[in-house]
Formats: C-alpha cells, sequence, structure tokens
C-alpha cells in the first residue's frame, strides 16, 4: 500500500513538474534555423521577427543559417530535430514546396513532417540586373536575353530557392536557357550581381529593394499585379508586356512534426505580435513585404498554403524538366 501511494505520488509529481514546464515554456534560447546564407530575404525577414518574437518571449531566438542543397539541408535538420519547441524554421516556397518536385529523394514531406506556425511574409517577385547590362528597360531586357541568352547568367540562392523558381518559370515563358549560377542563397547571389560577376537575378522584394534604391542594380520589373511602393519607378510585368509574369514568394515559421500544441499556440502568438509591433512591421513593410491578413495568421491558413502551392508549383518543375539531387 505505502508503495503504490509512492508511486502515485512521484506520477503525480512528475505530471505536475511536465505541465511546470510546459506552462513556462521557453526557459531557454529558440534556435530558428534558417535554410540559406545571411543577407538573403528569408535571412532579413527570419531576423526582423525573431527579434520582436525575443521580447515577447522572454528568450532569446537565435538565428542559425543551415545551408546547402536549395535549403533542403537546413529543412531536414529541423524536421529530425526534438519536438519541443527550441528549434523551429523559417521555411519559404522553394524548401516548402517547390522541392517536392525537385528532389526525387527528398528527406521530408512539406505536409506531414512539421507543425505549421504562421505565415510571415509575402515578397513579390522582381528581376534585377547589373548595373551595366546594356538595357533600360524589361522589354529590352527581355529582347537582349533571347539574342545573347547562350552567353548569359543569373544567379539564384540554389536549385528550388524560390529565386531560382521564379527565373526558371521566366525562361520558360520566353524560350531561353541562359546559364543558373546557383548560391548557397540569395545573399551572396546579390553580391555577386553587385560585383558584376552575374548578369541578373530574380528575386524577393526583401533582399534586392536596397540595392535598387541605391542604383546600385537596375530594378527591371515586378512580378505582381501593381507597383510597389518602395521601388515606385519599378514597372509590372503587365505594363512591360509580359502579363503573364506573376510571381510572389513566402515565407514561413514551421516546427517538428510532434511539438505540443500549446507551443504551437505560443510561437504562433509571438509571431502574431511581431507583425503588429510598428518597429517590425514598418520594416518588412520599407523592404516591400506583404503582410498576412488576420484569417492568414493561423497555423491552419499556412497548412492549406503549403498544399496549394506544391499543387501549383510540381507541375511547372515537372513541364520544365529539372530535377535535383
Amino acid at each position: 500500500m505505502k508503495r503504490t501511494l509512492f508511486t502515485f505520488a512521484a506520477a503525480l509529481g512528475f505530471v505536475a513538474t511536465a505541465a511546470q514546464a510546459q506552462g513556462t515554456y521557453p526557459t531557454r534560447p529558440i534556435t530558428l534555423v534558417v535554410p540559406f546564407a545571411a543577407g538573403g530575404p528569408t535571412d532579413v525577414i527570419s531576423r526582423i521577427m525573431g527579434d520582436s518574437m525575443s521580447r515577447t518571449l522572454g528568450q532569446q531566438v537565435v538565428i542559425e543559417n543551415v545551408t546547402g542543397a536549395g535549403g533542403t539541408v537546413g529543412v531536414t535538420r529541423v524536421m529530425k530535430a526534438a519536438p519541443d519547441g527550441y528549434t523551429i524554421l523559417m521555411g519559404n516556397l522553394g524548401t516548402q514546396a517547390a522541392s517536392v518536385g525537385l528532389y526525387p529523394n527528398l528527406a521530408y514531406d512539406p505536409r506531414t513532417d512539421f507543425e505549421p506556425i504562421m505565415n510571415a511574409a509575402a515578397t513579390p517577385m522582381l528581376v534585377v540586373a547589373k548595373k551595366d547590362l546594356p538595357v533600360k528597360d524589361f522589354k529590352e531586357f527581355v529582347a537582349y536575353v533571347k539574342a545573347n541568352a547562350a552567353k548569359m547568367n543569373y544567379g539564384t540562392g540554389g536549385v528550388g530557392a524560390t529565386s531560382h523558381l521564379t527565373c526558371l518559370f521566366l525562361d520558360t515563358l520566353l524560350g531561353v536557357k541562359p546559364q543558373h549560377v546557383p548560391f548557397r542563397g540569395s545573399g551572396p547571389a546579390l553580391t555577386a550581381l553587385l560585383g558584376g560577376q552575374i548578369d541578373y537575378v530574380c528575386d524577393q522584394t526583401v533582399g534586392v529593394v536596397p540595392s535598387i534604391q541605391a542604383k546600385e542594380a537596375k530594378g527591371l520589373v515586378v512580378a505582381v499585379k501593381n507597383r510597389l511602393p518602395v521601388v515606385p519607378d519599378v514597372p509590372t510585368s503587365e505594363e512591360q508586356g509580359l502579363p503573364e509574369f506573376q510571381a510572389t514568394g513566402w515565407n514561413a515559421l514551421f516546427a517538428p512534426k510532434g511539438t505540443p500544441k500549446e507551443i504551437v499556440e505560443k510561437l504562433n502568438s509571438a509571431a502574431r505580435a511581431a507583425l503588429k509591433d510598428e518597429t517590425s512591421r514598418k520594416r518588412l513593410l520599407d523592404l516591400g513585404a506583404e503582410l498576412p491578413d488576420e484569417a492568414g495568421q493561423t497555423p491552419e491558413a499556412l497548412a492549406k498554403l503549403v498544399s496549394s502551392e506544391i499543387d501549383k508549383w510540381v507541375p511547372i518543375i515537372k513541364k520544365a524538366g529539372v530535377t535535383a539531387q
């Protein structure tokens, strides 16, 4: 009888301790894995979000850049991490949707191996050329690429990155095949563009807007229906005669499968607070990001987005015949 009482008391103590631990989450720093090099759009958004979330959660959100294989190395690491809320991911269109069509032996399924937390920011895509490319607008660029595709190149954040998908989409529309130069993230690709080592990039506003504003590179076109307030002089694809060229990236937070619902909700609440915070919100908007509305800030909305984007991009990738190992 005494042993039974002791066992019962011990069990109660364990339950109480577990409940208390869960109730006080987080009790130590959280690692936010960015699957690309520092300086790219996913990295920039992660640092803005992480800074605000750190204040809300009372523990530092530490950014860790884990690069390789178009971002899939970092994503796989998070998939295998303990589902305790201390290792989370900032995935994007490339890693959580396009990867399904690009990698025959992909180590994870974006639809089932993660707990969606929240879509952080959508990012319109732009085509940006090096400063001395001999074109003055997108129409001239299209003619120039068609005439010189064999000797031209573009840089991306890696095979399957959002920047790669957008340039691949443009290649398909124009019927050209310039050389693809993959980097370990959009940041290094932009550095190569500014150094004149590559001809152009197709990248997210968050990464390239400052360079366009500083006139360090030529913003040729935005692949959305309306001009962007942060770069008002850059025309839309419709204005430049290629209305079907429409592309928007997105960056979203995920946790490993099995992370307790209470922890996911706490992370979602902190991410929501980041989008309401005046400083964070202004920083994102000033870089051309588009923030989700209230309905788009739920885990359920993110799960639907992932599924719909897989359905959209996988057929495009397969039609183009692109695969990655």
